[in-house]
């Protein structure tokens, strides 16, 4: 172990948060030994801002109860850690661990209970990687480091402490962790971590349960570096035990929402990384409604079954909260309209509460090279910039050009009409003479026909016969009274 100056290792308590230097003070004004550990001392040390501090000490769970008393809570049944709030501020303060007396692990030897407190000393050998095994006491102005961290901080290099493939069975979460701290930092990790990190070691994960998956899953995609971490999830076989029925590609749509996210995040924008989820599920999801339509299940129908299968298989690895489900779901519905949206209905759809999520995941899809867009993502983004009258005009303007393509769909698909009889229009009176006589003639063929030929030869019945020649007049039945009269 060395004891560093907290100066050298460029630590002040000017960029800590009050709320963690009033959790140490008051547990050392309690009596009890505290210190600053894990990513916070780590950040600092990188020049970055942390998001959070946690504190380490040798006070028992109840002791720190008993020290901040209904601004403290115990949670945890693996870990037992107090949660201790300090103004809007929320400290996780944990206990100095030591080994376990007697082992509780599943089969392939994955801690099940840890609740054995010890020493400093006996609390470093326990973590896992050296970078967050630094304590850090900001009163005293000191840093110890128990296994030359700081040297691995200055060559940025990620290395498990102990056997890589011990503490992978003890954790497997470890796994994820240590593609987010190579990601997140840019450090190399350690050649005993590769060789180790096999397709065969990633199927540990299974053992974790699907909600702390989750949990870790949100870690990794709020971060600010996804547009690193998919390749290392790929290339580690992490992919296959994160998501199911996903093939392990990064697709376009994939990569502009990494980027997108990644911007948003450097801006200090927020973000919903249900949001993501929606992304890395969409193909599954259109690949299951092209089965249910192919079963001849209506449309509406169709979207409704797929979201919900997709979402049920991918609770089988990471277990998505309600309240994200609803959201990947309302997401993926607003696609349909506002793709082809009624034009009563837009200025609706403007102020649906999943507008704004659905209007950029349709731009990112229609940005990425996807046709089934139609465009509509570019005119949904020049309508929004429009004043109310603007809008009332382009709203017409689209209920026109609707109309017209309604139009023009209905005559393509219509089959053309074909008359039974061929007639060329008669204008003049001479050709209407002629027509009228030539259908006279035809007429007088056909009684001619109908007349037996004995009858014809006998009486001599000819064409010139005035029986033939006699004009039939049409009467007009209206004037004629039918029935007794007076």
């Amino acid at each position: 172990m060395q004891t560093l100056r907290a100066s050298k290792c460029g630590l002040s308590t000017s960029k800590l948060s009050p709320a963690i230097l009033e959790i140490i003070d008051s547990l050392s004004k309690a009596g009890y030994d505290a210190y600053i550990v894990g990513g916070g001392v780590r950040d600092l040390m990188l020049g970055e801002n942390p998001k959070d501090f946690d504190a380490v000490t040798n006070a028992t769970p109840a002791q720190i109860k008993q020290v901040f008393g209904r601004r403290c809570r115990i949670i945890g049944r693996r870990f037992e850690l107090a949660h201790v709030h300090s103004g809007r501020e929320l400290i996780e303060v944990a206990t100095f661990r030591a080994p376990p007396k007697k082992a509780v692990t599943s089969a392939s030897g994955m801690i099940l209970r840890d609740n054995n407190w010890g020493s400093i000393e006996q609390d470093f050998s326990r973590r896992d990687f050296s970078i967050n095994a630094m304590y850090y006491q900001p009163r005293q102005g000191i840093v110890l480091d128990f296994c030359e961290a700081f040297q691995d901080i200055q060559q940025k290099k990620l290395r498990l402490l102990g056997d890589p493939k011990q503490r992978f069975e003890e954790d497997p979460v470890r796994m994820l962790r240590t593609l987010r701290f190579a990601a997140k930092l840019g450090f190399q990790i350690d050649q005993g971590i590769l060789d180790i990190f096999t397709p065969e070691c990633t199927q540990l994960l299974r053992e974790v349960s699907p909600h702390r998956l989750y949990d870790e899953s949100q870690k990794m995609f709020s971060m600010g570096k996804l547009t690193q971490l998919l390749p290392l999830l790929i290339q580690f076989h992490i992919w296959q035990q994160l998501l199911a029925d996903l093939k392990p590609k990064i697709t376009p749509l994939m990569q502009r929402a990494a980027e997108n996210t990644d911007k948003r995040i450097a801006q200090g924008k927020s973000i919903n990384s249900a949001f993501f989820y929606a992304v890395l599920l969409w193909q599954p999801y259109l690949e299951r409604m092209e089965f249910y339509r192919s079963k001849g299940v209506i449309d509406a129908e169709a979207r409704a079954q797929a979201s919900i299968d997709v979402l049920k298989r991918q609770a089988t690895r990471t277990i998505i909260p309600r309240f994200a489900e609803t959201f990947i779901r309302e997401v993926w519905e607003m696609q349909t309209r506002l793709i082809a949206p009624k034009a009563q209905h837009i200025m609706q759809l403007v102020n649906h509460a999943r507008f704004r999520a659905g209007f950029d995941f349709l731009l990112l899809r229609e940005q990425s090279g996807d046709a089934a867009t139609q465009n509509m993502g570019a005119w949904w983004e020049q309508f929004q910039e429009l004043n109310n009258d603007q809008k009332e005009k382009a709203i017409a303007d689209y209920r026109r050009q609707q109309q017209r393509s309604r139009k023009k769909t209905t005559e393509q698909s219509a089959e053309p009409f074909v008359p039974l009889v061929l007639e060329t229009e008669v204008n003049s009176r001479a050709a209407r003479r002629a027509k009228q006589k030539a259908l006279v003639k035809q007429q007088r063929a056909e009684i001619i026909d109908k007349v037996p030929v004995s009858m014809q030869q006998g009486q001599g019945i000819s064409p010139d016969h005035p029986i033939l020649k006699r004009r039939r007049v049409q009467r007009d039945l209206s004037h004629v009274v039918f029935g007794p009269t007076q």
